[in-house]
């Protein structure tokens, strides 16, 4: 830490002169109370990502020539590589990107879903993962919203609009069911109900602020 003689200020940057008047600082010799040095934090996480992926590349084009090689009737590398995508989605998406955490949660849950449902694809297509993964994915979206709800209680009506999408996901997978890709539909019910009882719920109790919230998202007077 320094100490500016002509601003009576302290300066906890690492600077040889004084941001104000650029007059050469002296140092106190107290730098316990230093702020942490977040620019070069971020870079170190921008390098390891980079060599995160780096390495990512050359392992994904192995696992391709060898599956390619002894190919056995599964494209088991896939389930590899997307494991592998995952933990760098993370790193890009949900550290070093500036998006609100709300989106950083639902895009997140989504990616895991759809990864889910590829090595169901891969592995010869039994359905679980569209029947259970995808209505749980749901539920568990749910889950997360009363969480953040409860932490955020001061703000709880904006997440109303995620309710709404999460209702209309659960519609999404009863029309799935119509068309026989879902075979199991108890699950997706499930997850429907939750989601309008939800709903439902945080609209009847919120009352005024709840129908402010929805005025306002859809621009209705």
């Amino acid at each position: 830490m320094s100490r500016c003689r002509q601003c009576n200020v302290e300066i906890k940057d690492k600077t040889h002169e004084c941001p104000l008047c650029h007059t050469v600082l002296e140092q106190s010799g107290e730098n316990q109370n230093a702020y942490p040095n977040v620019r070069l934090m971020v870079k170190r996480l921008q390098l390891a990502g980079r060599i995160y992926f780096f390495v990512f590349l050359v392992i994904s084009v192995l696992l391709a020539a060898i599956n390619h090689e002894y190919y056995q009737g599964t494209w088991w590398c896939g389930i590899v590589i997307a494991s592998l995508a995952y933990p760098y989605l993370i790193l890009r998406f949900a550290v070093l990107n500036d998006a609100g955490y709300r989106a950083k949660i639902i895009v997140l849950t989504l990616c895991g879903i759809l990864l889910v449902v590829l090595i169901d694809f891969i592995t010869g297509y039994d359905g679980w993962s569209v029947n259970y993964v995808i209505p749980g994915g749901v539920l568990l979206v749910d889950a997360g919203i009363i969480f953040l709800m409860l932490i955020n209680i001061r703000n709880w009506q904006s997440y109303l609009l995620f309710q709404i999408a999460m209702i209309l996901c659960s519609i999404v997978l009863l029309i799935f069911y119509q068309f026989e890709i879902i075979t199991e539909p108890l699950l997706s019910w499930v997850a429907l109900g939750v989601s309008v009882f939800l709903f439902l719920g945080s609209y009847i109790i919120g009352d005024r602020r709840a129908r402010i919230e929805l005025k306002r998202r859809f621009h209705v007077r």
